[in-house]
């Protein structure tokens, strides 16, 4: 019966281990986990606003004048 409880112990430690363990490798890559993430999705982001804008921007811009007028005066401060 001591064999059984001596196993059980061990068992008990190596899985408390590998938790401690899991959890200090989860927490020390966890900026380096969300820095990637953040960066491709501003990189996602970034390909489709520039999609969208060349519509969004030609639809507003209006027309470009074919020809110009006089210059306008300007008045000197001296």
């Amino acid at each position: 019966m001591q064999k059984l409880f001596n196993v059980m112990s061990v068992a008990s430690f190596v899985m408390s281990a590998g938790m401690v363990t899991g959890s200090v490798l989860l927490y020390t890559r966890i900026p380096s986990l969300t820095k990637r993430y953040v960066s491709e999705l501003k990189l996602e982001m970034t390909q489709m606003v520039s999609d969208m804008l060349p519509m969004k921007v030609d639809k507003a811009m209006p027309p470009m004048p074919q020809t110009t007028g006089l210059p306008v005066p300007v008045k000197s401060p001296f």
